[in-house]
């Protein structure tokens, strides 16, 4: 690992929140891809799997910023096991109707309870902010590594969900996605050195997060970005069965996602000058270009070099779209304020695999690849009207940063008290 990213980790307890998010993130990877594949092996119905992932994902979108507000307000632990045993139940129950073949409404009930899942790649970013708010240049890193993570979880995540639930049994992929995020989320609130400290009622003034008129411009983009994200998943997995070979939908989105990771081990090298905002329109007009590939593809292989293409603007995006997050919102509803793009993302998710679910059924796999398209035009639409509220200074932080400046993380501090501030051994660190 290069020398930037080796550094990082120079802060107690880094290595093992990073760690335990990559256990919980898997699901983010293997859930939704995971119940298309179960519902379609069990029914052959492309429009009620999509429209089940897609339910999976509006009500993540509904729930998860609420979540992430009462983090901010309460801490990780206290909220985060109490949602995620909600989400597991949830999880049960959407298997056992699937195999009992109990009627559709009741799928779709369980799949809304599934969205409970908290964001775990925001809770991570946000012990990174809480390590490293004093250091640009290493929270530049960090995030890249994160988004790095994000994706090995997207090439890892599809192959495993969708061979298990191909080749062992149709409901192997979800579970095996709840039990990873069982393991992630309670070794994640088990370690209490690095979680931020909470903020009380009184540093929560001015509404919701998403008051920020350059977060609104973020989460609008992620809408269109997502539904790329939910289209490609499942007009992937609709074309390599129409080409006979399903089970390789999880090579070629590893493929996808690959692409990625590379741009993101990349870019957290690089120490980028200049106007943020201009680098994410530009990441925003790259993913755009790269689904017109998509719409010519004739065979698998075609398919894989045109989405590793696709990918390598995907990792640097996200990162930046971080950046710009931390400038906007308030460091006292940073973790809120990075789960509205994820719930940006994750109705977009939605809107893409059950539009492109549809237009499967209606017209075959190879007229599912206009959905990305389409979306890809209308990110780049929103980017360019939203463009001057990203570029305009972000407003004063006034009292909640204050709180933090004097409250935040201390490594010096932390390195004299040794273990004291966690009587739990840290394996990992």
């Amino acid at each position: 690992m290069p020398s930037p990213y080796r550094a990082i980790f120079d802060a107690p307890g880094t290595r093992a929140f990073s760690l335990a998010g990559f256990f919980g993130r898997l699901p983010l990877a293997m859930m939704g891809i995971g119940i298309v594949t179960m519902i379609s092996q069990l029914t052959g119905r492309y429009g009620l799997a999509g429209a089940l992932s897609a339910t999976v994902a509006l009500s993540a979108a509904v729930i998860g910023p609420q979540i992430s507000r009462l983090v901010d307000r309460h801490g990780q632990r206290r909220v985060l096991r109490p949602a995620t045993l909600v989400a597991l139940a949830a999880v049960a129950g959407l298997l056992v109707a699937a195999e009992l073949e109990l009627a559709d409404w009741t799928l779709f009930v369980f799949a809304a309870g599934v969205g409970c899942v908290p964001s775990l790649g925001s809770m991570v970013r946000s012990r990174w902010v809480w390590v490293y708010q004093t250091d640009p240049r290493k929270l530049h890193t960090a995030y890249s590594f994160e988004s790095v993570v994000d994706e090995i979880c997207f090439i890892f995540g599809p192959i495993v969900s969708i061979g298990l639930s191909t080749a062992w049994f149709p409901e192997a992929g979800p579970l095996l996605a709840g039990l990873f995020l069982a393991t992630g989320v309670f070794w994640l609130t088990a370690q209490h050195r690095t979680e931020p400290v909470p903020h009380p009622r009184e540093h929560h003034t001015g509404g919701s997060a998403l008051k920020s008129p350059g977060l609104q411009v973020l989460v609008l983009t992620f809408v269109a970005t997502g539904t790329i994200f939910g289209a490609i998943d499942v007009v992937t997995v609709a074309f390599a069965e129409a080409e006979g070979h399903k089970a390789a939908a999880s090579l070629v989105l590893a493929v996808y996602a690959l692409g990625s990771c590379l741009a993101g081990v990349v870019f957290g090298l690089l120490h980028l000058k200049g106007s943020a905002s201009r680098r994410w329109l530009l990441g925003v007009c790259a993913m755009a270009v790269s689904m017109i590939p998509l719409q010519l593809v004739g065979n698998l292989p075609f398919l894989a070099v045109a989405l590793f293409v696709a990918g390598l603007s995907i990792a640097p995006t996200m990162v930046t779209t971080m950046a710009l997050v931390e400038q906007h919102v308030p460091r006292a509803k940073l973790t809120e304020g990075m789960t509205w793009t994820s719930t940006g993302l994750a109705v977009g998710i939605a809107l893409g695999s059950s539009a492109s679910g549809w237009v499967i059924d209606a017209a075959g796999a190879d007229a599912g690849y206009a959905v990305p398209a389409v979306a890809g035009a209308v990110a780049v639409a929103v980017a360019f009207l939203g463009y001057r509220r990203l570029s305009r200074p972000a407003p004063q932080r006034g009292e909640a940063d204050e709180h933090a400046a004097h409250g935040g993380y201390d490594r010096a501090a932390d390195e004299r008290q040794g273990r004291a501030a966690d009587p739990a051994p840290d394996p990992v660190a």
